[in-house]
């Protein structure tokens, strides 16, 4: 794929539905409609069209380099306990996806959305109102010990998988193999590769080359929406 998606093309738009939508997330019109509902949302998932592939192929080396220190699989869900800060283009992703949801599904995951706000409203570390992270200084100190048994309201409570898995975060979308974080340390799942020697972990590392993509989509969202702050899945999500 080249990276741009023409949802009036047949084929691009079943690889949309398959790849870009969830098996139990479609978009809900019927025969012709089905292209305006496509091309409302095209603009929104373009950027994600072209990173979501590019990040999954990395994992998916990662994983294969992996074999068994790796052992995340369906149901393992402990990286979706505690909040993490996403950005204004993965909050855009997962807005697109919800609002293409089955109507019951979508009335699920908002409703524990509504539950999580509730819960982190009063010590947010930001403004509760807009869902912005980090609007004072000491925002970013509270926010290490901030929620951090907070189950992820778009995990479905009973499969232990995410509801929204196809649009997940890019952090969901890292989170297992080893992963060099900011200060070039490499980090990984402390469910896997447990006693792995050094350089087996090195020899996994996930590829990163995506990133500057990603800042770019990520700034292209921000001049889209308006919003520059990261936020939470609870406050991103209505």
């Amino acid at each position: 794929m080249n990276g741009t998606l023409n949802l009036k093309n047949s084929e691009d738009y079943e690889f949309a539905k398959e790849i870009y939508i969830l098996p139990n997330v479609f978009f809900t019109s019927t025969s012709s409609d089905y292209i305006n509902d496509l091309m409302n949302a095209e603009q929104k998932m373009s950027g994600s069209i072209q990173l979501f592939p590019m990040v999954d192929a990395a994992l998916t080396s990662a994983a294969q380099r992996s074999g068994d220190w790796l052992v995340c699989k369906p149901g393992c869900h402990q990286c979706c306990v505690g909040v993490f800060p996403i950005s204004p283009l993965d909050a855009e992703s997962l807005q697109t996806a919800l609002n293409a949801a089955e109507p019951d599904l979508a009335d699920r995951i908002r409703g524990r959305l509504a539950d999580s706000r509730a819960r982190l409203a009063p010590d947010f570390p930001g403004d509760p109102v807009s869902g912005d992270l980090f609007t004072q200084p000491q925002h970013e100190d509270l926010f290490e010990d901030f929620a951090n048994d907070e189950v992820c309201p778009i995990l479905d409570p009973i499969t232990a998988t995410c509801d929204l898995y196809t649009t997940r975060p890019i952090q969901c979308r890292t989170f297992g193999p080893p992963v060099r974080d900011e200060d070039d340390h490499l980090t990984v799942c402390e469910l896997c590769f447990v006693e792995a020697p050094t350089e087996e972990v090195a020899r996994c590392e996930m590829d990163q080359s995506w990133r500057p993509l990603e800042d770019k989509l990520i700034e292209e969202a921000e001049r889209r929406t308006g919003r520059s702050a990261p936020t939470l899945i609870a406050f991103a999500l209505r």
